[in-house]
């Protein structure tokens, strides 16, 4: 069977938009329950070894959701006006924040300079796309192609079990959007910004690894 999404009309600016929301709450979900977790455990007036595991859960969780949220303010918001340009050494430190942890492990082998924000979003997008190529964990390296703000982006993902998404494959190279949900906006959000760039986002399993090209 398929997995083309079936054709229908492309959601209109409300409905992305919601669809967009229904995405960042639900990367937040998981780091805001855990410190209100957390907090109900102080509440009960633990004993010391159980406060500290309980205060180390609120630490570590209010790590995470600040960075998912710095993250998400920059891949899916409006990050400045029109016309803005956003420093490639602030989207790095954004990436490695949000993504890097025991299992995975970023390379950034872009250099420091501004780029279009739109540019500078669909990087941040297709770093998501990669990290869905390696779902056990491994290496996300990313390379420039081209120089100045003209420039665009391969990244390639190795681990184990590195796989092509065939649904978000799909969604890239769809000519019409298919149904779009909280599942596929990510996707389709970054189909979009390359658009916007002149680009088209392309995946191919080469080897021991996945590429994601915009080209």
């Amino acid at each position: 069977m398929s997995g083309t999404p079936a054709s229908g009309p492309a959601p209109d600016a409300l409905e992305l938009a919601a669809l967009l929301c229904s995405r960042v709450c639900h990367d937040l979900i998981s780091p805001v329950g855990a410190i209100v977790n957390g907090l109900e455990v102080l509440d009960d007036n633990p004993k010391e070894d159980d406060r500290e595991f309980a205060l180390d859960l609120i630490r570590k969780s209010a790590r995470t959701a600040s960075a998912r949220l710095q993250f998400c303010r920059l891949a899916f918001g409006a990050a400045g006006s029109a016309g803005a340009q956003i420093d490639l050494g602030d989207a790095q430190n954004m990436a490695r924040g949000h993504m890097e942890d025991d299992k995975t492990k970023l390379t950034w082998n872009l250099p420091r300079l501004l780029l279009p924000k739109n540019r500078v979003k669909l990087l941040l997008n297709m770093l998501v796309i990669a990290q869905h190529t390696i779902p056990r964990g491994g290496m996300i390296t990313v390379e420039p192609v081209g120089e100045g703000e003209t420039m665009s982006f391969v990244l390639r993902s190795t681990g184990l079990n590195a796989r092509v998404p065939q649904n978000i494959a799909d969604i890239l190279a769809a000519e019409t959007p298919g149904t779009v949900d909280a599942h596929a906006v990510q996707p389709y959000y970054t189909r979009l910004l390359a658009q916007a760039c002149g680009l088209k986002v392309t995946l191919a399993l080469e080897g021991d690894g996945v590429t994601v090209t915009a080209a």
